[in-house]
Protein backbone atom coordinates (compact mmCIF):
# COMPACT_ATOMS: atom_id res chain seq x y z
CA UNK A 1 0.00 0.00 0.00
CA UNK A 2 0.95 3.18 -0.52
CA UNK A 3 3.12 5.14 1.77
CA UNK A 4 1.48 8.29 0.89
CA UNK A 5 -1.98 7.03 1.95
CA UNK A 6 -3.27 8.09 5.10
CA UNK A 7 -3.28 5.35 8.02
CA UNK A 8 -6.25 3.72 9.52
CA UNK A 9 -6.45 2.41 12.90
CA UNK A 10 -6.25 -1.61 13.95
CA UNK A 11 -9.14 -3.83 13.25
CA UNK A 12 -11.05 -4.08 16.61
CA UNK A 13 -12.29 -7.21 17.39
CA UNK A 14 -15.60 -7.54 19.33
CA UNK A 15 -14.60 -9.19 22.50
CA UNK A 16 -11.48 -7.63 24.00
CA UNK A 17 -8.67 -9.38 22.13
CA UNK A 18 -9.97 -13.37 23.29
CA UNK A 19 -8.84 -15.63 20.44
CA UNK A 20 -11.08 -18.51 19.16
CA UNK A 21 -10.72 -21.90 20.52
CA UNK A 22 -10.92 -24.97 18.28
CA UNK A 23 -14.76 -25.48 18.76
CA UNK A 24 -15.49 -21.73 17.94
CA UNK A 25 -13.32 -21.81 14.78
CA UNK A 26 -14.76 -24.62 13.46
CA UNK A 27 -18.26 -23.27 14.25
CA UNK A 28 -16.96 -19.75 12.35
CA UNK A 29 -15.57 -22.21 9.35
CA UNK A 30 -19.21 -23.95 9.34
CA UNK A 31 -21.04 -20.72 9.48
CA UNK A 32 -19.68 -19.03 6.75
CA UNK A 33 -19.43 -22.02 4.62
CA UNK A 34 -23.24 -22.18 5.34
CA UNK A 35 -23.53 -18.46 4.26
CA UNK A 36 -21.85 -18.68 1.22
CA UNK A 37 -23.21 -22.15 0.24
CA UNK A 38 -26.45 -20.44 0.29
CA UNK A 39 -24.96 -17.30 -1.80
CA UNK A 40 -23.76 -19.29 -4.93
CA UNK A 41 -26.33 -21.91 -4.81
CA UNK A 42 -28.76 -19.09 -5.54
CA UNK A 43 -26.68 -17.61 -8.96
CA UNK A 44 -27.05 -21.16 -10.70
CA UNK A 45 -29.84 -22.52 -9.25
CA UNK A 46 -33.01 -20.95 -11.34
CA UNK A 47 -30.93 -22.02 -14.77
CA UNK A 48 -32.54 -25.49 -14.31
CA UNK A 49 -36.36 -23.85 -14.28
CA UNK A 50 -35.91 -21.62 -16.70
CA UNK A 51 -39.05 -23.14 -18.86
CA UNK A 52 -41.02 -23.70 -15.52
CA UNK A 53 -40.75 -19.92 -15.27
CA UNK A 54 -41.71 -18.64 -18.45
CA UNK A 55 -44.46 -21.16 -19.00
CA UNK A 56 -46.04 -19.84 -15.37
CA UNK A 57 -45.30 -16.47 -15.66
CA UNK A 58 -46.15 -16.30 -19.57
CA UNK A 59 -42.73 -14.82 -19.38
CA UNK A 60 -40.13 -14.08 -22.73
CA UNK A 61 -36.67 -15.05 -22.69
CA UNK A 62 -35.13 -12.04 -22.25
CA UNK A 63 -37.34 -11.57 -18.70
CA UNK A 64 -36.78 -15.22 -17.98
CA UNK A 65 -32.82 -14.39 -18.23
CA UNK A 66 -33.46 -10.85 -16.22
CA UNK A 67 -34.85 -13.11 -12.80
CA UNK A 68 -31.65 -14.81 -13.37
CA UNK A 69 -29.43 -11.94 -14.07
CA UNK A 70 -30.81 -9.58 -12.02
CA UNK A 71 -29.48 -11.49 -9.01
CA UNK A 72 -26.33 -11.56 -10.27
CA UNK A 73 -25.87 -8.13 -11.49
CA UNK A 74 -26.79 -6.17 -8.13
CA UNK A 75 -24.06 -9.16 -6.37
CA UNK A 76 -21.14 -7.82 -8.47
CA UNK A 77 -22.00 -4.37 -8.25
CA UNK A 78 -22.26 -3.87 -4.78
CA UNK A 79 -19.37 -6.51 -3.65
CA UNK A 80 -17.18 -3.56 -3.40
CA UNK A 81 -19.16 -0.65 -1.47
CA UNK A 82 -21.01 -3.41 0.84
CA UNK A 83 -17.23 -5.03 1.63
CA UNK A 84 -15.86 -1.87 2.80
CA UNK A 85 -18.86 -0.70 4.80
CA UNK A 86 -19.05 -4.09 6.77
CA UNK A 87 -15.23 -3.08 7.38
CA UNK A 88 -16.30 0.24 8.85
CA UNK A 89 -19.89 -0.65 10.44
CA UNK A 90 -18.54 -4.14 11.94
CA UNK A 91 -18.23 -7.33 9.80
CA UNK A 92 -21.39 -9.06 12.32
CA UNK A 93 -23.75 -7.10 12.26
CA UNK A 94 -23.40 -6.55 8.28
CA UNK A 95 -23.36 -10.43 8.07
CA UNK A 96 -26.62 -10.98 10.53
CA UNK A 97 -28.33 -7.54 8.50
CA UNK A 98 -27.57 -9.58 4.81
CA UNK A 99 -28.71 -12.98 6.16
CA UNK A 100 -32.30 -11.54 7.48
CA UNK A 101 -32.44 -9.84 4.52
CA UNK A 102 -31.79 -12.73 2.20
CA UNK A 103 -34.54 -14.62 4.03
CA UNK A 104 -37.07 -11.93 2.70
CA UNK A 105 -36.16 -12.09 -0.20
CA UNK A 106 -36.06 -15.89 -0.75
CA UNK A 107 -39.50 -15.68 0.77
CA UNK A 108 -41.06 -13.23 -1.52
CA UNK A 109 -39.32 -15.21 -4.61
CA UNK A 110 -41.27 -18.30 -3.88
CA UNK A 111 -44.18 -16.46 -3.22
CA UNK A 112 -44.33 -14.13 -6.02
CA UNK A 113 -47.26 -13.75 -8.29
CA UNK A 114 -45.60 -12.17 -11.12
CA UNK A 115 -42.39 -11.99 -12.76
CA UNK A 116 -42.24 -8.92 -11.80
CA UNK A 117 -42.14 -9.32 -8.80
CA UNK A 118 -39.62 -12.22 -8.89
CA UNK A 119 -37.39 -9.87 -10.07
CA UNK A 120 -37.57 -7.37 -7.30
CA UNK A 121 -36.97 -10.54 -4.96
CA UNK A 122 -33.70 -11.63 -7.24
CA UNK A 123 -32.05 -8.23 -6.98
CA UNK A 124 -33.35 -7.94 -3.28
CA UNK A 125 -31.45 -11.28 -2.66
CA UNK A 126 -28.58 -10.37 -4.86
CA UNK A 127 -27.74 -6.83 -2.64
CA UNK A 128 -28.11 -9.53 0.43
CA UNK A 129 -25.44 -11.66 -0.96
CA UNK A 130 -23.50 -8.37 -1.64
CA UNK A 131 -23.05 -7.97 1.81
CA UNK A 132 -22.92 -12.20 2.46
CA UNK A 133 -20.20 -12.68 0.48
CA UNK A 134 -17.57 -10.75 1.18
CA UNK A 135 -17.86 -10.92 4.95
CA UNK A 136 -17.79 -14.54 5.09
CA UNK A 137 -14.16 -14.79 4.15
CA UNK A 138 -13.12 -11.69 5.57
CA UNK A 139 -14.15 -13.24 8.65
CA UNK A 140 -11.96 -16.37 7.80
CA UNK A 141 -8.97 -13.76 7.63
CA UNK A 142 -9.70 -11.56 10.24
CA UNK A 143 -10.68 -14.06 12.95
CA UNK A 144 -8.61 -17.12 12.36
CA UNK A 145 -4.77 -17.46 13.60
CA UNK A 146 -1.79 -17.77 10.75
CA UNK A 147 -1.33 -21.54 11.22
CA UNK A 148 -5.17 -21.98 10.70
CA UNK A 149 -5.84 -19.58 8.13
CA UNK A 150 -4.90 -21.24 5.03
CA UNK A 151 -6.93 -24.27 5.79
CA UNK A 152 -10.28 -21.85 6.38
CA UNK A 153 -9.40 -20.34 3.16
CA UNK A 154 -8.97 -23.77 1.38
CA UNK A 155 -12.80 -24.84 2.62
CA UNK A 156 -14.13 -21.31 1.66
CA UNK A 157 -12.79 -21.49 -1.64
CA UNK A 158 -13.92 -25.13 -1.83
CA UNK A 159 -17.22 -24.17 -1.30
CA UNK A 160 -17.47 -21.11 -3.78
CA UNK A 161 -15.77 -23.17 -6.42
CA UNK A 162 -18.17 -26.66 -6.20
CA UNK A 163 -20.92 -24.64 -4.74
CA UNK A 164 -22.28 -23.96 -7.91
CA UNK A 165 -22.74 -27.42 -9.27
CA UNK A 166 -24.00 -29.05 -5.97
CA UNK A 167 -26.49 -26.23 -6.13
CA UNK A 168 -27.05 -26.95 -9.98
CA UNK A 169 -27.93 -31.03 -8.88
CA UNK A 170 -30.02 -30.05 -5.62
CA UNK A 171 -32.06 -27.57 -7.67
CA UNK A 172 -32.46 -29.93 -10.64
CA UNK A 173 -33.57 -32.74 -7.64
CA UNK A 174 -36.05 -30.60 -6.43
CA UNK A 175 -37.64 -29.41 -9.87
CA UNK A 176 -37.99 -33.08 -10.32
CA UNK A 177 -39.98 -33.82 -6.81
CA UNK A 178 -41.37 -31.36 -6.66
CA UNK A 179 -41.92 -27.62 -8.37
CA UNK A 180 -39.44 -24.88 -9.07
CA UNK A 181 -40.32 -22.25 -6.36
CA UNK A 182 -39.12 -25.11 -3.52
CA UNK A 183 -35.61 -23.96 -5.45
CA UNK A 184 -35.47 -20.91 -3.51
CA UNK A 185 -36.07 -23.48 0.24
CA UNK A 186 -32.73 -24.65 0.51
CA UNK A 187 -30.86 -21.05 0.66
CA UNK A 188 -33.31 -20.23 2.73
CA UNK A 189 -32.93 -23.04 4.99
CA UNK A 190 -28.98 -22.59 4.87
CA UNK A 191 -29.45 -19.17 5.63
CA UNK A 192 -31.65 -19.38 8.87
CA UNK A 193 -29.18 -21.72 10.31
CA UNK A 194 -26.11 -19.32 9.23
CA UNK A 195 -28.03 -16.55 10.83
CA UNK A 196 -28.65 -18.60 13.66
CA UNK A 197 -25.08 -20.14 14.17
CA UNK A 198 -23.69 -16.18 13.60
CA UNK A 199 -25.78 -15.05 16.38
CA UNK A 200 -23.72 -17.13 18.90
CA UNK A 201 -20.60 -17.92 17.51
CA UNK A 202 -19.31 -15.47 15.01
CA UNK A 203 -17.18 -12.33 16.94
CA UNK A 204 -17.58 -8.90 15.13
CA UNK A 205 -14.31 -7.24 13.99
CA UNK A 206 -14.19 -3.57 12.45
CA UNK A 207 -11.95 -0.64 10.96
CA UNK A 208 -12.02 2.39 12.71
CA UNK A 209 -11.53 5.36 10.18
CA UNK A 210 -10.90 8.77 11.40
CA UNK A 211 -11.48 9.33 6.91
CA UNK A 212 -15.34 9.37 5.38
CA UNK A 213 -16.63 6.79 3.33
CA UNK A 214 -15.49 6.81 0.17
CA UNK A 215 -18.44 7.32 -1.71
CA UNK A 216 -17.62 8.77 -5.08
CA UNK A 217 -15.36 5.37 -5.56
CA UNK A 218 -18.33 3.22 -4.47
CA UNK A 219 -20.35 5.05 -6.91
CA UNK A 220 -18.60 4.44 -9.95
CA UNK A 221 -17.41 1.42 -9.12
CA UNK A 222 -20.50 0.13 -9.11
CA UNK A 223 -21.47 1.98 -12.37
CA UNK A 224 -18.11 -0.08 -13.54
CA UNK A 225 -19.30 -3.47 -12.84
CA UNK A 226 -22.53 -2.47 -13.88
CA UNK A 227 -22.20 -1.75 -17.46
CA UNK A 228 -19.47 -4.54 -18.31
CA UNK A 229 -21.41 -7.56 -16.45
CA UNK A 230 -24.42 -6.16 -18.71
CA UNK A 231 -22.24 -6.60 -21.75
CA UNK A 232 -21.51 -10.06 -21.20
CA UNK A 233 -24.50 -11.29 -19.75
CA UNK A 234 -26.58 -9.60 -22.83
CA UNK A 235 -24.22 -9.87 -25.66
CA UNK A 236 -24.76 -13.52 -26.57
CA UNK A 237 -28.85 -12.69 -26.34
CA UNK A 238 -28.96 -8.82 -27.56
CA UNK A 239 -26.18 -8.99 -30.04
CA UNK A 240 -22.54 -7.77 -29.88
CA UNK A 241 -23.22 -4.71 -32.13
CA UNK A 242 -26.42 -4.07 -30.48
CA UNK A 243 -26.74 0.02 -29.62
CA UNK A 244 -27.65 -1.26 -25.94
CA UNK A 245 -24.07 -3.69 -25.69
CA UNK A 246 -22.40 -0.92 -27.00
CA UNK A 247 -23.35 2.11 -24.53
CA UNK A 248 -23.20 -0.24 -21.90
CA UNK A 249 -19.73 -1.29 -22.58
CA UNK A 250 -18.57 2.52 -23.09
CA UNK A 251 -20.57 3.27 -20.30
CA UNK A 252 -18.52 0.36 -18.03
CA UNK A 253 -14.94 0.98 -19.77
CA UNK A 254 -15.91 4.94 -18.97
CA UNK A 255 -16.49 4.10 -15.40
CA UNK A 256 -13.89 2.13 -14.92
CA UNK A 257 -11.03 4.48 -16.10
CA UNK A 258 -12.61 7.05 -13.66
CA UNK A 259 -12.82 5.08 -10.75
CA UNK A 260 -8.84 4.03 -10.84
CA UNK A 261 -8.23 7.92 -11.75
CA UNK A 262 -10.21 8.34 -8.98
CA UNK A 263 -8.75 5.75 -6.48
CA UNK A 264 -5.47 7.40 -7.39
CA UNK A 265 -5.97 10.65 -6.58
CA UNK A 266 -7.99 9.95 -3.30
CA UNK A 267 -4.65 8.91 -1.29
CA UNK A 268 -6.39 8.79 2.39
CA UNK A 269 -9.09 5.81 2.60
CA UNK A 270 -9.98 5.32 -0.65
CA UNK A 271 -12.13 2.17 -1.38
CA UNK A 272 -9.50 0.16 -2.80
CA UNK A 273 -5.81 1.31 -3.57
CA UNK A 274 -5.68 0.12 -7.02
CA UNK A 275 -1.69 0.68 -6.88
CA UNK A 276 -1.35 -2.41 -4.91
CA UNK A 277 -2.01 -4.22 -8.34
CA UNK A 278 1.93 -3.29 -9.12
CA UNK A 279 2.93 -6.03 -6.67
CA UNK A 280 3.17 -9.43 -8.66
CA UNK A 281 0.83 -11.52 -5.75
CA UNK A 282 -1.78 -9.20 -5.78
CA UNK A 283 -2.03 -8.90 -9.89
CA UNK A 284 -1.15 -12.71 -10.23
CA UNK A 285 -3.65 -14.02 -7.86
CA UNK A 286 -6.66 -11.99 -9.19
CA UNK A 287 -5.81 -12.69 -13.01
CA UNK A 288 -5.48 -16.54 -11.88
CA UNK A 289 -8.69 -16.24 -10.56
CA UNK A 290 -10.65 -14.29 -13.53
CA UNK A 291 -9.31 -16.66 -16.32
CA UNK A 292 -9.87 -20.28 -13.57
CA UNK A 293 -13.34 -19.13 -13.05
CA UNK A 294 -14.08 -17.74 -16.33
CA UNK A 295 -12.82 -21.60 -17.50
CA UNK A 296 -15.01 -23.30 -15.47
CA UNK A 297 -18.24 -21.39 -15.77
CA UNK A 298 -17.91 -21.26 -19.60
CA UNK A 299 -17.24 -25.55 -19.16
CA UNK A 300 -20.62 -26.18 -17.33
CA UNK A 301 -22.04 -23.86 -20.04
CA UNK A 302 -20.96 -25.85 -22.61
CA UNK A 303 -21.47 -29.71 -20.52
CA UNK A 304 -25.06 -29.54 -20.19
CA UNK A 305 -26.01 -29.62 -24.11
CA UNK A 306 -23.62 -32.06 -24.36
CA UNK A 307 -25.02 -34.37 -21.89
CA UNK A 308 -28.85 -33.47 -22.48
CA UNK A 309 -28.62 -32.73 -26.98
CA UNK A 310 -25.55 -35.41 -27.98
CA UNK A 311 -25.81 -37.95 -24.81
CA UNK A 312 -29.80 -37.35 -24.38
CA UNK A 313 -29.63 -37.22 -20.36
CA UNK A 314 -32.06 -35.62 -17.93
CA UNK A 315 -31.19 -32.38 -16.48
CA UNK A 316 -31.08 -34.16 -13.19
CA UNK A 317 -28.87 -36.73 -15.14
CA UNK A 318 -26.60 -34.12 -16.04
CA UNK A 319 -26.07 -32.08 -12.90
CA UNK A 320 -24.97 -35.46 -10.98
CA UNK A 321 -22.78 -35.92 -14.57
CA UNK A 322 -20.34 -32.76 -13.66
CA UNK A 323 -20.42 -33.64 -9.66
CA UNK A 324 -17.12 -35.69 -10.11
CA UNK A 325 -15.43 -32.47 -10.72
CA UNK A 326 -16.85 -30.50 -8.20
CA UNK A 327 -15.77 -32.80 -5.79
CA UNK A 328 -12.20 -33.02 -6.90
CA UNK A 329 -12.28 -29.13 -6.63
CA UNK A 330 -13.28 -28.89 -3.56
CA UNK A 331 -11.13 -31.85 -2.09
CA UNK A 332 -8.03 -30.19 -3.20
CA UNK A 333 -9.14 -27.01 -2.62
CA UNK A 334 -8.46 -28.35 1.18
CA UNK A 335 -5.23 -30.13 0.32
CA UNK A 336 -3.94 -27.16 -1.57
CA UNK A 337 -2.86 -25.33 2.11
CA UNK A 338 -0.46 -28.58 3.08
CA UNK A 339 0.73 -28.05 -0.36
CA UNK A 340 1.27 -24.54 -0.02
CA UNK A 341 3.16 -24.53 3.11
CA UNK A 342 5.09 -27.51 2.15
CA UNK A 343 6.31 -26.76 -1.98
CA UNK A 344 5.39 -23.24 -1.75
CA UNK A 345 2.02 -21.14 -2.98
CA UNK A 346 4.10 -20.28 -6.10
CA UNK A 347 4.75 -24.15 -6.87
CA UNK A 348 1.27 -24.93 -5.77
CA UNK A 349 -0.96 -22.59 -7.98
CA UNK A 350 1.74 -23.41 -11.22
CA UNK A 351 0.95 -26.95 -10.61
CA UNK A 352 -3.27 -26.46 -10.55
CA UNK A 353 -2.64 -24.34 -13.53
CA UNK A 354 -0.84 -26.66 -15.64
CA UNK A 355 -3.37 -29.56 -14.30
CA UNK A 356 -5.99 -27.71 -15.29
CA UNK A 357 -4.36 -26.91 -18.89
CA UNK A 358 -3.88 -30.46 -19.06
CA UNK A 359 -7.38 -31.19 -18.53
CA UNK A 360 -8.85 -28.33 -21.36
CA UNK A 361 -6.67 -30.70 -23.45
CA UNK A 362 -7.80 -33.68 -22.72
CA UNK A 363 -11.08 -32.69 -23.65
CA UNK A 364 -10.13 -31.27 -26.63
CA UNK A 365 -8.72 -34.47 -27.88
CA UNK A 366 -10.63 -37.35 -26.11
CA UNK A 367 -14.41 -36.45 -26.98
CA UNK A 368 -16.26 -37.61 -29.20
CA UNK A 369 -19.86 -38.79 -29.72
CA UNK A 370 -19.50 -42.54 -29.81
CA UNK A 371 -17.28 -42.15 -26.46
CA UNK A 372 -19.87 -40.29 -24.39
CA UNK A 373 -19.65 -39.55 -20.78
CA UNK A 374 -16.66 -41.59 -20.55
CA UNK A 375 -14.47 -39.61 -23.48
CA UNK A 376 -15.06 -36.15 -21.39
CA UNK A 377 -14.41 -37.88 -17.63
CA UNK A 378 -10.75 -37.51 -17.44
CA UNK A 379 -10.44 -34.12 -18.29
CA UNK A 380 -13.06 -33.07 -16.09
CA UNK A 381 -11.21 -34.54 -12.98
CA UNK A 382 -8.04 -32.75 -14.11
CA UNK A 383 -10.30 -29.36 -14.40
CA UNK A 384 -11.32 -30.12 -11.26
CA UNK A 385 -8.00 -31.02 -9.51
CA UNK A 386 -6.56 -28.24 -11.10
CA UNK A 387 -8.89 -25.42 -10.29
CA UNK A 388 -8.81 -26.49 -6.67
CA UNK A 389 -4.95 -26.26 -6.42
CA UNK A 390 -4.72 -22.52 -8.23
CA UNK A 391 -7.62 -21.27 -6.24
CA UNK A 392 -7.09 -21.35 -2.85
CA UNK A 393 -3.58 -19.64 -3.07
CA UNK A 394 -4.55 -17.30 -5.56
CA UNK A 395 -7.60 -16.38 -2.83
CA UNK A 396 -4.90 -16.25 -0.18
CA UNK A 397 -2.43 -13.79 -2.21
CA UNK A 398 -4.94 -11.66 -2.66
CA UNK A 399 -6.70 -11.18 0.67
CA UNK A 400 -3.10 -10.42 2.25
CA UNK A 401 -1.74 -7.92 0.04
CA UNK A 402 -4.39 -5.43 2.27
CA UNK A 403 -4.25 -5.57 6.02
CA UNK A 404 -6.85 -6.87 8.48
CA UNK A 405 -8.68 -3.70 8.89
CA UNK A 406 -9.87 -3.99 5.44
CA UNK A 407 -10.47 -7.71 4.93
CA UNK A 408 -14.24 -6.88 3.37
CA UNK A 409 -12.63 -4.79 0.69
CA UNK A 410 -9.99 -7.85 -0.13
CA UNK A 411 -12.52 -10.28 0.14
CA UNK A 412 -14.84 -8.22 -2.33
CA UNK A 413 -12.22 -8.08 -4.81
CA UNK A 414 -11.67 -11.05 -4.85
CA UNK A 415 -15.22 -12.01 -5.18
CA UNK A 416 -15.81 -9.08 -7.75
CA UNK A 417 -12.72 -11.10 -9.59
CA UNK A 418 -14.44 -14.41 -9.55
CA UNK A 419 -17.79 -12.74 -11.00
CA UNK A 420 -15.93 -11.10 -13.83
CA UNK A 421 -14.25 -14.22 -14.23
CA UNK A 422 -17.50 -16.38 -14.49
CA UNK A 423 -19.59 -13.39 -16.94
CA UNK A 424 -16.81 -13.54 -19.06
CA UNK A 425 -15.84 -17.20 -19.79
CA UNK A 426 -19.89 -17.56 -20.02
CA UNK A 427 -19.76 -15.02 -22.68
CA UNK A 428 -16.63 -16.43 -24.73
CA UNK A 429 -17.01 -20.34 -24.69
CA UNK A 430 -20.64 -20.12 -25.07
CA UNK A 431 -19.79 -17.79 -28.50
CA UNK A 432 -16.77 -20.05 -29.23
CA UNK A 433 -19.61 -23.32 -29.07
CA UNK A 434 -21.72 -21.92 -30.84
CA UNK A 435 -20.11 -20.35 -33.69
CA UNK A 436 -17.98 -23.73 -33.90
CA UNK A 437 -21.14 -25.52 -34.24
CA UNK A 438 -22.45 -23.21 -37.34
CA UNK A 439 -19.14 -23.55 -39.07
CA UNK A 440 -19.60 -27.56 -38.84
CA UNK A 441 -23.09 -28.23 -39.77
CA UNK A 442 -22.78 -25.36 -42.58
CA UNK A 443 -21.88 -28.36 -45.15
CA UNK A 444 -23.90 -31.20 -43.40
CA UNK A 445 -27.76 -30.25 -43.92
CA UNK A 446 -27.55 -30.87 -47.85
CA UNK A 447 -31.21 -32.13 -49.18
CA UNK A 448 -32.65 -30.80 -45.96
CA UNK A 449 -36.11 -28.65 -46.27
CA UNK A 450 -34.65 -25.04 -46.26
CA UNK A 451 -36.42 -23.56 -43.00
CA UNK A 452 -35.38 -26.86 -41.01
CA UNK A 453 -31.74 -26.29 -41.94
CA UNK A 454 -31.78 -22.91 -40.93
CA UNK A 455 -33.39 -24.04 -37.39
CA UNK A 456 -30.82 -26.63 -37.22
CA UNK A 457 -28.12 -24.36 -37.94
CA UNK A 458 -29.36 -21.88 -34.37
CA UNK A 459 -27.96 -24.66 -32.57
CA UNK A 460 -28.18 -28.32 -31.37
CA UNK A 461 -31.44 -28.07 -29.04
CA UNK A 462 -33.09 -26.07 -32.28
CA UNK A 463 -31.56 -29.41 -34.81
CA UNK A 464 -33.44 -32.12 -32.35
CA UNK A 465 -36.55 -30.68 -31.93
CA UNK A 466 -36.79 -29.80 -35.66
CA UNK A 467 -35.50 -33.03 -36.56
CA UNK A 468 -38.90 -35.37 -37.02
CA UNK A 469 -40.61 -32.16 -39.15
CA UNK A 470 -37.50 -33.21 -41.73
CA UNK A 471 -39.19 -36.91 -42.66
CA UNK A 472 -36.57 -39.05 -44.01
CA UNK A 473 -33.78 -37.29 -42.81
CA UNK A 474 -34.76 -37.42 -39.39
CA UNK A 475 -31.48 -39.12 -38.29
CA UNK A 476 -29.02 -37.71 -40.65
CA UNK A 477 -30.07 -33.99 -39.24
CA UNK A 478 -29.52 -34.97 -35.40
CA UNK A 479 -25.99 -37.24 -36.10
CA UNK A 480 -25.01 -33.71 -38.13
CA UNK A 481 -26.00 -31.71 -34.90
CA UNK A 482 -24.07 -33.73 -32.53
CA UNK A 483 -21.00 -34.26 -34.84
CA UNK A 484 -20.69 -30.46 -35.19
CA UNK A 485 -21.36 -29.86 -31.28
CA UNK A 486 -18.54 -31.87 -31.22
CA UNK A 487 -16.38 -29.95 -33.43
CA UNK A 488 -17.61 -26.71 -32.34
CA UNK A 489 -16.52 -28.35 -28.61
CA UNK A 490 -13.10 -28.95 -29.47
CA UNK A 491 -12.27 -25.47 -30.95
CA UNK A 492 -13.61 -23.93 -27.49
CA UNK A 493 -11.04 -26.16 -25.42
CA UNK A 494 -8.30 -25.55 -27.32
CA UNK A 495 -8.77 -22.09 -26.76
CA UNK A 496 -9.47 -22.45 -23.58
CA UNK A 497 -6.28 -24.46 -23.17
CA UNK A 498 -4.82 -21.55 -24.87
CA UNK A 499 -5.47 -19.13 -22.60
CA UNK A 500 -4.81 -21.60 -19.62
CA UNK A 501 -1.57 -22.17 -21.16
CA UNK A 502 -0.91 -18.19 -21.01
CA UNK A 503 -1.91 -18.06 -17.78
CA UNK A 504 0.37 -20.72 -16.54
CA UNK A 505 3.69 -18.87 -18.15
CA UNK A 506 2.28 -15.84 -16.25
CA UNK A 507 1.96 -17.67 -13.05
CA UNK A 508 5.50 -19.50 -13.67
CA UNK A 509 7.18 -15.91 -13.97
CA UNK A 510 5.37 -13.64 -12.05
CA UNK A 511 3.23 -15.74 -9.54
CA UNK A 512 3.85 -14.96 -5.85
CA UNK A 513 6.47 -16.50 -4.18
CA UNK A 514 5.23 -17.06 -1.05
CA UNK A 515 1.95 -15.72 0.46
CA UNK A 516 2.43 -12.28 3.08
CA UNK A 517 1.01 -12.34 6.68
CA UNK A 518 -1.81 -10.21 7.08
CA UNK A 519 -1.14 -7.04 8.74
CA UNK A 520 -2.49 -6.40 12.14
CA UNK A 521 -2.49 -2.85 11.81
CA UNK A 522 -3.48 -0.96 8.46
CA UNK A 523 -0.86 2.15 9.09
CA UNK A 524 2.37 -0.27 9.41
CA UNK A 525 1.15 -2.57 6.44
CA UNK A 526 2.21 -0.06 3.67
CA UNK A 527 5.86 -0.80 4.93
CA UNK A 528 6.17 -4.17 5.81
CA UNK A 529 3.75 -5.42 2.86
CA UNK A 530 6.70 -3.35 0.59
CA UNK A 531 9.37 -4.55 2.34
CA UNK A 532 8.25 -8.15 2.61
CA UNK A 533 7.15 -8.64 -0.95
CA UNK A 534 10.11 -7.24 -2.28
CA UNK A 535 11.00 -8.76 -5.51
CA UNK A 536 7.47 -10.42 -5.98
Amino acid sequence: MSSNQSPRTPDTPAGAGSTPDARQLRAILITVSLALMAVIASVSGLNVAQTHMAVEFGASQTTVLWIINGYTLALAALLLPLGAIGDRMGRKPMLVTGLVVFVAAGVVAALAPSAGVLIAARVAAGISAATIMPITLAVITSTFPEEERGKAIGVWTGVAGGGGILGMFLSALLVDVADWRWLFLLPVVLVVVALAMTLKSVPDSRQRSRHSFDTVGALVSAIAVVGLIFVLQEGPERGWTASVTLISLAVGIVAAVAFVAWELHRRDASLLDVRLFRERGLASGSITLLVVFGVQAGIAVVLFPFFQAVLGWSGLLSTVAMMPMAVMMMTTSGLAPKMAAKFGAHSTMTVGVAVATLGLALMALLVSVDGGYLSILPGMLAMGIGMGLSMTPSTEAITSFLPRAEQGVASALNDVTREFGTALGVAMLGALLANGYRGAIEGKLGGIPTDAADTAREGIANAIEVAPKTGSHAQNVIQAAQQSFVDGWRQAMWIGAAVMAALLLHVALRGPKDTAALQPDAEAAPKTVAAENAGR
